[in-house]
């Protein structure tokens, strides 16, 4: 039977620590499919999807959105994730196909796919207005240590991050997710403490996913606590009227310019790797428009 992608949030140690179990199988599967990905871009782009479907289920307005971008010298080049607070996300990878030797563990190189210099950047926006902007130096590219950076130094929340993605021999992804422990403000050192060393647990996190499901893996690990829970979804937001729109809104003359050159007008979309393309009779209309 296929799990259905899943987000579990509740209250742990005395209510004192936030903690978020995520399945994110389809998830990658989905980004998998859209954009041919190799398994070590498939486990790249996968981790960064599932550390942003917990910031998203974490957006207080329905009208929140958010961005992600991890600009690294890595094989991979640049990751990016976009979503809003319904869990519809997006992303890609600069470089889909990726390929490095095993790490020193003989595992996949997420660290040299995407690189240990570089920036992660978020753009959150919680429907109040001005969007916050934080950005940090990559720690690892690992994505999980990177993250923790982030919420440590650009948000002063200490979190505990781990996150995998296990990819199969015919490419697809067994098992993707993560498992996520913020204390609350005025935990108590001890509670703080906790959290920090139960992260370690969950080091094969995406072998969890492979083999249980979410809601076994939360009470399995933190015993009977009541949770709410969030589905995250691969949906794209772009569309032909959507492109349209941008279109009418570059004027004329550009139009003109483009038609010109290529004999017709193409618009790719990197999020669903959708292609979209308005012949010479189309763009007439959509000048008209201008």
């Amino acid at each position: 039977m296929k799990k259905q992608d899943v987000i579990l949030r509740a209250l742990v140690f005395g209510g004192e620590v936030s903690l978020a179990v995520a399945d994110t199988t389809a998830l990658v599967n989905e980004a998998i499919r859209i954009h041919k990905l190799s398994p070590l871009s498939a486990a790249a782009l996968g981790r960064t999807l599932t550390v942003a479907a917990y910031m998203y289920s974490s957006l207080k307005d329905e009208r929140g959105a958010l961005s992600v971008t991890i600009k690294g010298d890595g094989a991979g080049g640049t990751v990016s994730v976009s979503g809003d607070a319904a869990l519809h996300m997006r992303g890609y990878i600069d470089e889909p196909q990726a390929d490095l030797p095993p790490n020193a563990q003989g595992k996949l190189d997420v660290g040299g796919c995407i690189g240990k210099h570089g920036t992660l950047t978020v753009v959150r926006d919680d429907g109040e207005g001005q969007p916050f902007v934080g950005t940090t130096e990559l720690v690892s590219g690992e994505i999980g240590e990177d993250f923790a950076a982030y919420y440590a130094y650009s948000e002063q929340l200490p979190t505990a991050i781990a996150v995998g993605v296990k990819v199969g021999r015919e490419g697809n992804c067994l098992g993707a997710g993560g498992v996520f422990l913020q204390p609350m403000p005025g935990a108590s050192e001890e509670n703080i403490r906790r959290a920090e060393e139960c992260i370690g647990q969950f080091s094969a996190v995406s072998t969890l996913m492979q083999e249980h499901t979410a809601e076994e893996v939360l009470r399995h690990f933190f015993g009977e606590v009541n949770f709410y829970t969030r589905y995250p979804e691969y949906k794209c937001n772009c569309s032909r009227h959507y492109i349209e729109g941008l279109l009418a809104g570059m004027g004329e003359e550009e139009l003109r310019s483009i038609l010109a050159e290529q004999g017709k007008i193409s618009v790719h979309c990197h999020y669903c790797n959708t292609d979209y393309i308005f012949t010479p009779e189309e763009a007439e209309r959509l000048m008209k428009r201008t």
